[in-house]
């Protein structure tokens, strides 16, 4: 524009709106008129200043000793700052580029920033493109175990038969839309498109739709869109599903889905995390704990207990997350016990906010912990440094939870009527009070269940680390399947682990990505992948 064009080359008139331009907005009118004078003073300044050569300007003009300018830098609320108003003296002597904010003139990069630079090169947008994930089969020792997805050719040591009956689950972390928008710095490498719902679901269903998994463990689930368009379309698909919403004020929750085709219902355990009696326990997160029993052609069939969760993100609230788990682990050990006083298979799915060798990680899989001294920003291993972290409590939570050092709901223990309080003995009241006492404070946390995960977390030929979540700030593993299960080597696999208790085996597993890999297509999300998490999927079998 001829007024744009004016103000650049410093004229010293410059009449707007009138004659050829009597339509220009307000700002724009005034912008000629009022920075006449003043911009004289800013090209000496830039002039003794060189400007010209301080290329980290994004509105930098190569033949300009000051930044060029468009129509495009401004908004149409723009209004020029204070700084070069006519009314304001111009202290160019103390004048420095970088003491110009960015919604000032010169520094523009606020504005005309592509998506492309807001990142890193190496995440920078890449080629689209579909991730490659195959099935890697675990059951035969003899022959290679994996096999490229959608390849019908099963190893016949794992087909089906009469006394086993084999189903497979997915724990996918779906992202909530609400989430996305709260959190959008994470997503600054997508395009902005891939991250309508409109588009998203689609995709997550057509993922869905793709796998067929008989039970589905989902985080994230958007309160409003589970009940106008997932639950839908997932009964659709012959799914029954359950839910449960995080309390509080959170939109989303967590729902496991399975299929009627293969599992009914036995019971629906929902379990909070929020104890308003527990000032420790202040946050919204939930879980979800159901038993189902295989639909096979016998008169009784063993049980199995599916868990589904996400637990507290904040990577130095380790006390709620040891104790969110905790509690979790004590309501599967209410479902999950059984009359022998064992406990049927179990498989524990879910975004646990934790790294794989974490004391959190190796609390699951080991089954104590002994947490001393442990700073809290170190329990889920998503903090490098402890420095000016508290150390856990011990006990990390009060006795009025009523769960015990053992992740087991306290029973109250009725006092007997053979010999009351008033019958003992000073000496004997002195060592019960001790050993109430060192009971207490005991640092070592248990649990019953022997957990393994269907994942290694590293790939054994190049040791590098899996990942299930990538965005702009970060990609590691937090989502997990854990199942119960006796370990077993595998001679001549690395990495790969075959698991039998209670007639529960792992058969194959899906295939996660590197880091790098999920850059090649631009990270998460991307076109065809609508989550910042990929979906965890496992092939098991029940003895019968």
């Amino acid at each position: 524009m001829e007024a744009w064009r004016c103000v650049r080359r410093g004229y010293g008139r410059c009449v707007v709106g009138r004659g050829r331009y009597p339509m220009l907005p307000h700002h724009q009118k005034s912008l000629g008129r009022d920075w006449t004078t003043p911009w004289e003073n800013l090209q000496r300044c830039c002039w003794n200043r060189h400007i010209s050569s301080c290329m980290r300007w994004p509105g930098h003009y190569s033949r300009a000793p000051y930044p060029y300018f468009s129509s495009r830098h401004f908004s149409l609320n723009w209004r020029p700052p204070c700084l070069f108003e006519s009314r304001t003296p111009f202290q160019y002597w103390n004048w420095r580029p970088d003491n110009l904010s960015q919604t000032s003139l010169i520094h523009l990069s606020s504005y005309i920033m592509n998506s492309e630079g807001d990142e890193p090169s190496s995440k920078r947008r890449k080629h689209q493109g579909t991730i490659q994930r195959h099935w890697e089969y675990i059951c035969n020792h003899n022959k290679d175990k994996t096999k490229i997805l959608g390849d019908k050719n099963v190893d016949p040591k794992c087909e089906d038969s009469d006394n086993k009956f084999d189903f497979s689950v997915m724990s996918y972390n779906i992202l909530s839309q609400d989430l996305l928008e709260d959190n959008s710095h994470l997503y600054r490498h997508c395009r902005r498109p891939v991250l309508h719902w409109s588009f998203r679901f689609p995709n997550i269903l057509k993922e869905i739709k793709h796998f067929d998994a008989d039970v589905l463990c989902l985080q994230e689930v958007q309160e409003d869109h589970y009940g106008a368009e997932i639950r839908p379309s997932l009964e659709s698909l012959g799914y029954h599903c359950e839910y449960k919403m995080r309390t509080g004020r959170k939109p989303d929750g967590c729902a496991i889905c399975f299929k009627h085709s293969k599992f009914s219902l036995l019971s629906v355990n929902p379990v909070e995390f929020y104890r308003r009696d527990v000032p420790l326990l202040d946050r919204d997160n939930v879980g979800l704990v159901l038993l189902l029993q295989p639909r096979v052609p016998r008169a009784a069939s063993p049980v199995v207990c599916v868990a589904n969760t996400h637990l507290l993100y904040n990577p130095r609230r380790g006390d709620i997350k040891l104790t969110q788990l905790a509690m979790l682990l004590a309501e599967i050990s209410s479902v999950a016990h059984q009359k022998d006083g064992s406990f049927c298979p179990i498989i524990m799915c879910g975004d646990f906010n934790s790294v794989p060798g974490s004391p959190l990680y190796s609390f699951i899989k080991e089954g104590k912990l002994n947490y001393e001294g442990l700073a809290i920003g170190k329990v889920s291993g998503q903090e490098q440094s402890s420095r000016g972290q508290r150390i856990l409590s011990i006990p990390i939570w009060p006795p009025n939870l009523g769960i015990s050092q053992n992740c087991v709901y306290e029973v109250q223990q009725l006092p007997k009527v053979e010999k009351t309080d008033s019958d003992l003995t000073q000496t004997e009241l002195d060592k019960t009070e001790v050993l109430v006492t060192a009971e207490k404070l005991s640092s070592n946390l248990q649990h019953h269940f022997s957990l393994s995960s269907v994942y290694s977390h590293y790939f054994p030929d190049t040791g590098i680390p899996e990942v299930t979540t990538c965005h702009s700030r970060s990609a590691i593993t937090v989502d997990y399947i854990f199942y119960s299960a006796e370990k077993e080597d595998v001679a001549g696999q690395p990495g790969a682990e075959v698991a039998l208790v209670g007639g529960l085996k792992l058969l194959a597993r899906l295939s996660l990505l590197t880091e790098q890999d999920l850059w090649t297509v631009n990270g998460l999300p991307n076109e065809n992948n609508s989550s910042d998490h990929l979906p965890l999927l496992a092939k098991f079998r029940l003895e019968l």
